[in-house]
C-alpha cells in the first residue's frame, strides 16, 4: 500500500497548530501560545522564499497565503523502491468555454461550475467573460427562441399571466441596475472541515448591469390575492439524471422580497442579450440573497400561500443553523435551521494578485478591491500588512444602488523587503466586521466570509 499525500488544507484541518509542527518542523512557541516559534518561522521563511518582517505577529496554524491555494504539503518519508510514487497533486483546472475568460477555475463539470479568481474581479462592472458560472442541472438546449420564449405567473393571483419575452419587454417599463449576484455557497472552502459541495473561495460572485422588468410590476399586473405570501420559481434546466419528472432546482422566497423594486425578470446583461449560459433568454435576479433564487431559463413563477417546497428547499439546502452545531456533524436541518436570506458582508483584494512579486526597495503598495453585502452594505474597508495587528482604512467609492458593490482603493506601507500578507476586512451597516475565520459551520457550507488574504513578495 502507498501513503496518500495530504494537502496543506487537510493537515491544518486536523489541528492547525499541530500542522505547524508537521509542515514547519516544530511546535508553536510555548511562551507565546498561539504564535509560531523561531525555528518554525525560519522554516516558513524558507518555504515562502523570503524573510517575514512581521513574523512576530504571525498566528500559529495559519497556512501562508502564498502556499494555501492547492499547494501540496511536504512529501512524506521516501517509500520503498518497490512502491509506486504517489500521484502528483492536481492544480487548478481552468475553464475552456466559448466567450469566457480562460482564467476562470472549474470547480465541477457535472453540473458545470466555475469561479472567478479575485484578481479577475477588478472591474467596476464585471464583464460577461469573467462572470462566474453556477448550474444545478444540465444546461438546456439553446433553441434560439428569443422574444418568443414564454413564462407563466399563476397561483394566488387574480389574473394569471402567460407572457412571451416580447410581451414582457413591451408591456413593462425596463429597469437597468448594476447589482451583485452571489452563490449561496461562496466561501465554502474556508470552513474547517469544508462543507459539502463546490469548494468556492471568493469567486462565486459578480456585479453586472442587469436589464429587465421589475417583478413587483408583473405581480401587480397579475393581481395578488390576500393569501399571496411566497413565490416558487421554475426553470427549463433538466435534472442531471435526465428524468423529466425531477427538478434540477426550484426555489422560492417570501413575497416581501419579490416586491422589492430591485428584484427583476431580466433579459439583458451588460447591455447585451442575456447569454444562454447565464440563463438566457430570461431569468430572475434576486439581489442580496443566495443566487439560487435567481432562477435561470425562467418558465414559471408560482405565487403561493405557503413556503415553496421545490428542489433546493428544506433540510439543509440553503439553510443555516440558528444555534451553533459541532463542525463535521450530520445535522439534517429539521430543527434549529432557517432559510438563508441576506448574504454576509464580504471584501476582496483584486490588485495586487496573490503571489505578486514587487521590485526590491518597494515601500508603498497601491491596493484596490471590492466590498459588498446582502441587506446590509459595507460602510468601511481596512487593510492590514502585519497579520491583523494594525489596520489602515481604505477609501470607498459611492455605489449606484443598495445592491451594487463598493469599489475601494488605498495604499499601504512596507518597512523592508520580504514576504507580506495583505489582509482585507469590511464592516457592514450593522457594525459587524468580517471575521478572521469562517464561523457558524453548517453541513452545506453557507455563509463563510473570512478576511481575504493576498501574499506579496518584495525583492
Amino acid at each position: 500500500m502507498t501513503k496518500r499525500e495530504r494537502s496543506l488544507d487537510e493537515i491544518y484541518a486536523d489541528d492547525a497548530e499541530r500542522g505547524d509542527a508537521v509542515v514547519f518542523g516544530r511546535e508553536v512557541d510555548a511562551s507565546r501560545r498561539g504564535f509560531l516559534g523561531g525555528a518554525g518561522l525560519a522554516a516558513m521563511g524558507a518555504a515562502t522564499g523570503m524573510a517575514i518582517p512581521f513574523s512576530a505577529s504571525m498566528p500559529a496554524g495559519l497556512v501562508p497565503a502564498a502556499l494555501a491555494q492547492g499547494a501540496p504539503a511536504p512529501a512524506p518519508a521516501p517509500a520503498p523502491a518497490s512502491a509506486p510514487a504517489p500521484a502528483a497533486p492536481k492544480g487548478p483546472q481552468f475553464l475552456d468555454y466559448p466567450g469566457k475568460d480562460k482564467g476562470l477555475v472549474v470547480l465541477g463539470d457535472r453540473p458545470l461550475v466555475a469561479e472567478t479568481p479575485e484578481s479577475l474581479m477588478d472591474d467596476a462592472t464585471t464583464p460577461i467573460g469573467r462572470f462566474f458560472i453556477r448550474n444545478n442541472g444540465q444546461v438546456p438546449e439553446d433553441r434560439k427562441q428569443g422574444d418568443a420564449w414564454s413564462l407563466m405567473v399563476d397561483g394566488e393571483v387574480d389574473k394569471p399571466l402567460k407572457l412571451t419575452l416580447g410581451e414582457l419587454k413591451s408591456r413593462f417599463k425596463p429597469e437597468t441596475l448594476r447589482m451583485v449576484m452571489e452563490c449561496g455557497g461562496n466561501g465554502r472552502s474556508f470552513f474547517s472541515p469544508p462543507g459539502r459541495g463546490n469548494q468556492w473561495t471568493n469567486g462565486g460572485a459578480g456585479c453586472a448591469e442587469w436589464t429587465g422588468a421589475r417583478l413587483v410590476d408583473v405581480l401587480r399586473a397579475a393581481g395578488l390575492k390576500p393569501d399571496a405570501k411566497f413565490t416558487g420559481h421554475f426553470g427549463a434546466d433538466p435534472h442531471l439524471s435526465g428524468d423529466p419528472a425531477r427538478q434540477a432546482i426550484s426555489r422560492g422566497m417570501p413575497i416581501e422580497k419579490a416586491l422589492d423594486r430591485h428584484t427583476l425578470i431580466v433579459w439583458a446583461m451588460n447591455g447585451e442579450p442575456l447569454p444562454h449560459i447565464h440563463g438566457g433568454p430570461v431569468r430572475l435576479v434576486v439581489p442580496g440573497w443566495p443566487g439560487s433564487l435567481s432562477s435561470k431559463w425562467l418558465t414559471r413563477i408560482l405565487v403561493r400561500k405557503d413556503p415553496h417546497d421545490g428542489a433546493g428547499m428544506g433540510g439543509t439546502s440553503y439553510r443555516t443553523p440558528t444555534v451553533p452545531i459541532i463542525p463535521g456533524s450530520n445535522a439534517d436541518g429539521r430543527t434549529n435551521f432557517a432559510d438563508m436570506t441576506s448574504m454576509p458582508t464580504r471584501s476582496i483584494i483584486s490588485a495586487p494578485a496573490n503571489g505578486a512579486r514587487l521590485p526590491a526597495g518597494t515601500r508603498e503598495v497601491a491596493v484596490r478591491g471590492a466590498a459588498w453585502g446582502g441587506e446590509q452594505h459595507p460602510t468601511r474597508v481596512d487593510v492590514s500588512v502585519d497579520f491583523g495587528q494594525t489596520w489602515k482604512r481604505m477609501q470607498l467609492a459611492e455605489r449606484r444602488n443598495r445592491y451594487d458593490w463598493a469599489r475601494w482603493t488605498g495604499k499601504v506601507s512596507l518597512p523592508t523587503d520580504g514576504y507580506y500578507e495583505l489582509w482585507v476586512r469590511a464592516r457592514d451597516s450593522a457594525g459587524r466586521f468580517q471575521p478572521h475565520v469562517a464561523g457558524n459551520w453548517n453541513p452545506q457550507g453557507y455563509g463563510a466570509n473570512p478576511s481575504h488574504r493576498v501574499a506579496v513578495l518584495v525583492g
